[in-house]
């Protein structure tokens, strides 16, 4: 499961970085095998895809079909690439502070993921139907079979790893930002501290009072009148 602190699944910037929890993380677990699985799908066409078919020019395995391997092996690196980068933006997310960048970079994986995932499934179905195609007379001694078969069967696990990619982030987008982060902690951490009050000599905590003492107003009263003074009338 996703850690949902943070925004859109990582913690604040500048948090310790953990390799172990890194690596456990079903995302880098899925990362690493489409990294594998593109790995094996253009490596086995470039090493073995094109065979010689009663001719001195090498054609591909699929159908004599040069676009079916062009395309396999184009996916391949592009996917094996993107893995690279993209597990390089996994490592650099949680350094991200920018909430907007953060955001950018989710929607760019979840596009490109989506994306790929489309481009196997096409790439499964067109190397399944033009081997589906290929006579077993053009392949003398079974060559380049298992290389074939294994280019298709992983293309077929690759649909499913980027299509789990693709719902690791979108999940990673649905978590959106904590704003409990800001609210509480963060606000808390920001707001000037109030001075503490100072200690007499006894040790006791004396607080100061404005103006606790206000003389009495004066009060006419008879003791107080001068001898010999009158009321003035009144008008």
């Amino acid at each position: 499961m996703m850690n949902g602190a943070g925004s859109f699944g990582a913690g604040r910037a500048g948090a310790a970085f953990d390799p172990i929890s890194f690596a456990r993380r079903p995302q880098t677990v899925l990362r690493a095998l489409a990294w594998i699985f593109s790995m094996v799908v253009f490596g086995a066409i470039i090493n073995e895809g094109y065979v010689n078919m009663g001719s001195e020019r090498l054609h591909c395995v699929y159908n004599k079909n040069a676009d079916a391997c062009n395309y396999a092996i184009t996916i391949g690196v592009t996917a094996f690439l993107a893995c690279l980068f993209f597990m390089a933006l996994d490592l650099y997310f949680p350094q991200i502070s920018s909430v907007k960048d953060r955001k950018r970079a989710v929607l760019l994986e979840i596009g490109f993921s989506g994306f790929w995932t489309f481009l196997w499934f096409v790439g499964f179905c067109f190397l399944a139907n033009q081997w589906s195609r290929t006579s077993p007379k053009e392949l003398p001694l079974e060559q380049a079979t298992d290389a074939a078969r294994a280019a298709i069967a992983f293309s077929f696990f690759s649909i499913l790893t980027w299509a789990a990619l693709t719902a690791c982030a979108v999940q990673k987008f649905l978590l959106g930002t904590d704003m409990t982060l800001f609210t509480t902690e963060h606000v808390a951490s920001q707001a000037p501290k109030q001075p503490y009050p100072p200690n007499d000599v006894t040790g006791q905590t004396t607080i100061p009072v404005n103006n606790a003492y206000q003389s009495p107003p004066l009060i006419e009263t008879v003791e107080t009148r001068p001898p010999g003074y009158q009321i003035p009338p009144a008008f």
